[in-house]
């Protein structure tokens, strides 16, 4: 990549998260005159975003530390139709109230990564109903539709693999590539905002964007986007066998998201450490050189340095005492995932294989009970060796239970 001169692209340069950029040398020299505005668009399909975001709302960060002014788009109108992207089924369509709800939440992470506020480089939250939800449908086509070839329309993957793969893809859903680009447009009129970010699965909305604002308005902006970021096993990141990562704590409890990055495979060390902390490149270089045993130190300052920035500095804190807790002494820490049983459940009886699914610990019975033929199931840190068994309140220690899938996943019952 030829030398960027902007301190803000340097910085994503040297921690690879750029994939494509349209025009990166204008787009370098216009944010070395000044500071840009740029966005990155989330739909509301949940409460929480997932690990799966983080990569973006980096980018974000790192904007707004450079000196420039982040904008974060909420799907408030998009989210009515949901992205095709990557998908080969529709999303179920939301009411208002489900999105408005599912905003507030998303927003609990933003406020922790960003700082938002009247200033030129603060922060601002942008909801996309706010023009969307008040078009004309006629006047909207014959000024915007124009814009658009379905030639052109059919060629994007988020359409071809629905139809690659024979799945239905709604007339509503072809118009969000037409939407977003919209948004784009919008944002430059409305705020200055000269770049999107987003991402590889974003490049063609994102060009669309640039090319409708250029046709339509004679603006010139610019896109960039981050590569899919995999694990060393080939897996998309944030996946994981009881289901997605997700930032918001009462989607998924601070010990089990710093066990994730804490988890990371060893190949993964170094990219995970440039991507999603703000370690000085000099000691990423120096962690993920570590080999045997020590790689591990590295994996509890990527799980710590990962936690503080989504949690806060002391849930990570408190999330490597639990860990040295439980697997260093063979206790229960105290920040262990937590299930609350009536004491009259355990007075009757509670099968094993029930209580693990309970306390998270296996999406399925069959997922127990393999678990348990292959011993990684355990009661008290005793191998649990029957899937009749039946746990009843004889086996409280101190007024808990602790249960374990394998050697790094754990989760406390208590008796209330």
């Amino acid at each position: 990549m030829t030398s960027l001169k902007s301190e803000f692209l340097q910085i994503l340069s040297e921690r690879d998260f750029i994939h494509q950029a349209t025009d990166l040398e204008a787009l370098d020299a216009k944010m070395s005159e000044g500071p840009i505005s740029a966005y990155i668009g989330f739909d509301c399909t949940a409460r929480s975003l997932h690990v799966g975001s983080l990569v973006q709302i980096m980018m974000l960060r790192w904007l707004q530390k450079t000196g420039h002014q982040p904008i974060v788009l909420m799907g408030g109108g998009t989210s009515k139709i949901g992205d095709p992207s990557g998908r080969d089924e529709s999303r179920q369509l939301m009411t208002d109230e489900i999105i408005a709800d599912n905003m507030a939440g998303i927003r609990t992470v933003f406020d922790r990564l960003l700082t938002f506020g009247e200033g030129k480089t603060d922060a601002v939250m942008v909801n996309n109903g706010e023009w969307l939800d008040t078009l004309q449908y006629i006047p909207f086509l014959r000024d915007i539709g124009t814009h658009f070839t379905i030639n052109r329309m059919l060629t994007f993957d988020s359409v071809k693999l629905r139809l690659d793969r024979e799945q239905p893809l709604t007339f509503l859903e072809f118009n969000y590539m037409i939407l977003q680009a919209y948004d784009f447009m919008e944002l430059g009129k409305r705020y200055g905002c000269a770049l999107q970010m987003g991402g590889s699965d974003q490049w063609g909305n994102i060009v669309n964007g640039i090319e409708l604002a250029r046709r339509a308005s004679s603006q010139h902006l610019f896109g960039l986007t981050t590569p899919l970021i995999t694990t060393a096993d080939g897996k998309k990141m944030g996946k994981t066998a009881s289901g997605a990562v997700w930032l918001n704590e009462d989607h998924l409890p601070s010990y089990d998201y710093w066990q994730f990055w804490r988890n990371t495979q060893d190949a993964d060390v170094g990219k995970f450490l440039r991507l999603f902390t703000e370690l000085p490149l000099d000691e990423v270089r120096r962690l993920e050189a570590l080999e045997g045993a020590e790689i591990n130190d590295a994996k509890v300052i990527l799980a710590n340095a990962a936690t503080a920035l989504v949690r806060g500095e002391a849930a990570a804190i408190t999330a490597e005492a639990t860990a040295k807790e439980t697997f260093e002494k063979g206790g229960a820490g105290a920040d262990l995932p937590t299930v609350n049983l009536a004491l009259s459940s355990l007075s009757s009886g509670i099968n094993v294989v029930d209580l693990f699914i309970e306390a998270g610990l296996g999406g399925s019975k069959g997922e127990v009970r393999r678990l348990i033929k292959q011993g990684g199931a355990k009661l008290n840190d005793i191998k649990v060796e029957d899937e009749t068994t039946t746990v009843t309140a004889d086996l409280l220690q101190d007024g808990q239970i602790k249960l374990s899938a394998g050697k790094k996943r754990h989760a406390i019952v208590k008796a209330d």
